[in-house]
């Protein structure tokens, strides 16, 4: 992809009237699904609902025109409110602002470095695992406003919530938990039964209108601005980034994996032919990012659930992720009154619902039934998101899937001892004939070997032929182990004749020494029948003679 791939051009839009008025009609149905999200999340990573709001619209807008997803929507999410909170909480949220520019930049870079495809080496069970361990930390967050408790800064998320719940009142529980009920039921009915109906929205509204009919005794979001803040530099001393580099870095690695996640199961979903190009991806998200952080904003990343209305909506191009801003904008401007009344309950039961819809129960059971090993990944990704960190996380799920992946190719890797071909002739058991298949590495190099080795060096075999034909991949390790049991089966006293190297294998093999460990550089061969022939007039001559006559190859 070139320079000019990576940015805006006039081919990402289409404002024919049909699309258009298509584009318009989704943009402002995932602004209504996303406002009370924008709010959440704001709220649930510390830095406040209106940092929230700004992230909406800033981000959204500069996502949706460097982005390389025409239908992605980005702003706000409920992995990075999981990963900014414990920032908050140790650098306060003054920090957030850096963080967000210097984690923006990082990912503009990757982009720039054409660093995309990093998403295609994530395994399945790995972005299924994270996804469960994001709901679950998200579902735990609320558990301190659902039942009226304020929730200690930093922390385990699990710990915090049991800790909640024992601090909890009966008569503050009764009413923030009668808001997340009633939340949860207008979400559930609505969505099964009137699914055009923004259901989060409706449930927050009824939920805040009650709230203040009663004179409810909950909190609330509080104060707003109302007008777009104007950009700062985040000022940064050399101890300041010193102390955020490393959470800036973890920033940056979620973004550009949600990001990338998030638009390629977009891209599946569109029915107009909808492409997504990850490297422009990057860039646009990481542009995303720097704007918000300048705006007193968060760190943005493609939001896989808004992502997912934009295309049910009928979304055609990037025009729509852009509408969608802008009608958050308006509320900033024109409702943020209201919207400062709206119970931190309410919002608690919107991402408790948001969240367990996160990983569906079907997809659950396709992991688990797929394989042992994939539901063992699964499991030990989601396990180390909620305990530990989400980094850690994906890179422990990634070696974990690594080691099973590697284990599977060792077993397929295998060695067969076949009988001559052709009539039997005398002193044909004298002769073994290995075949070995697969992939020689240093998972597989040694078993398979010492298999050879341990059927040549007995039953008085004096030639081994070894058909290196069926293997498909040979490294270093298995180069290596080939040239020392050449060597060993050599000083026992058998000779070794090699048939069939791949072309693609035989630099490897000279440079490790294989083919100076043959006793002559004739004793490879290209045919079956040239090697097995060569090795029956070995056992044919003289056992004494130290030079036995070579039969030509070929």
């Amino acid at each position: 992809m070139s320079l000019r791939e990576l940015m805006p051009s006039r081919a990402d839009y289409d404002l024919r009237p049909r699309t258009l008025g298509a584009d318009l009609v989704a943009g402002v149905t995932v602004g209504v699904v996303a406002l009370p999200l924008a709010l959440a999340f704001g709220v649930s990573s510390g830095v406040g609902a209106a940092a929230g709001l700004v992230t909406a619209v800033v981000a959204g807008i500069v996502a949706a025109v460097f982005g390389g997803s025409g239908v992605q929507v980005s702003g706000p999410t409920g992995a990075m409110a999981v990963v900014l909170a414990p920032i908050v909480a140790q650098h306060g949220i003054g920090s957030v602002a850096l963080v967000s520019v210097i984690a923006g930049a990082v990912v503009l870079a990757a982009g720039a470095l054409r660093l995309g495809r990093i998403i295609t080496y994530i395994p399945w069970p790995v972005v299924e695992g994270f996804t469960l361990g994001i709901a679950c930390i998200i579902f735990l967050q609320q558990v301190p406003a659902a039942v009226g408790v304020a929730a200690a800064p930093g922390g385990n998320t699990a710990v915090a919530a049991v800790q909640a719940v024992a601090a909890a009142t009966p008569s503050a529980a009764a009413w923030t938990l009668g808001a997340v009920a009633v939340v949860a039921a207008t979400m559930l009915v609505l969505g099964r039964f009137a699914k055009a109906v923004p259901a989060s929205l409706v449930a927050v509204a009824a939920v805040t209108l009650l709230a203040e009919l009663f004179d409810a005794p909950v909190a609330r979001i509080g104060a707003l601005p109302d007008t777009l803040p104007l950009p700062v530099l985040p000022t940064a001393s050399a101890g300041a980034l010193r102390d955020i580099a490393g959470a800036a870095l973890a920033v940056a690695a979620l973004a550009a994996i949600e990001s990338l996640l998030s638009a390629r199961v977009a891209a599946g979903m569109t029915t107009t032919g909808s492409v997504y190009h990850p490297d422009r991806e990057l860039v646009g998200q990481g542009l995303a990012s720097v704007a918000s952080g300048l705006f007193g904003g968060m760190p943005a990343t493609g939001a896989i659930a808004r992502t997912a209305v934009n295309v049910r909506s009928g979304a055609r191009t990037r025009l729509a992720a852009v509408v969608h801003a802008l009608v958050i904008l308006g509320v900033i401007y024109l409702a943020t009154g209201p919207v400062s009344r709206i119970p931190l309950a309410a919002l608690a039961g919107v991402l408790m619902v948001t969240a367990t819809r996160m990983v569906p129960t079907r997809t659950v059971l396709q992991v688990v039934r797929a394989s042992r090993s994939t539901a063992v990944t699964f499991a030990v990704t989601a396990v180390i998101t909620v305990a530990f960190d989400l980094i850690e996380a994906v890179q422990i799920g990634v070696l974990v899937a690594a080691f099973f992946a590697l284990r599977a190719v060792a077993r397929a890797a295998t060695v067969h001892r076949e009988p001559l071909p052709g009539p039997a002739r005398p002193g044909d058991e004298h002769v073994a004939l290995f075949r070995l298949e697969g992939a020689m590495f240093f998972g597989a190099a040694d078993r398979v070997l010492t298999e050879v080795s341990h059927d040549s060096l007995r039953d008085g075999i004096r030639v081994v032929v070894l058909r290196l034909s069926g293997l498909r991949m040979v490294d270093a390790t298995g180069a290596k182990a080939l040239a020392d049991l050449l060597a060993a089966l050599e000083r026992g006293g058998v000779t070794v004749l090699v048939k069939g190297v791949q072309p693609g294998h035989l630099g490897m093999l000279r440079n490790v020494g294989v083919l100076d460990e043959l006793a002559d550089e004739r004793h490879l061969f290209d045919t079956l029948e040239d090697a097995v022939a060569h090795a029956r007039a070995l056992v044919a001559s003289d056992p004494g003679n130290p030079a036995p006559p070579l039969v030509p190859a070929g």
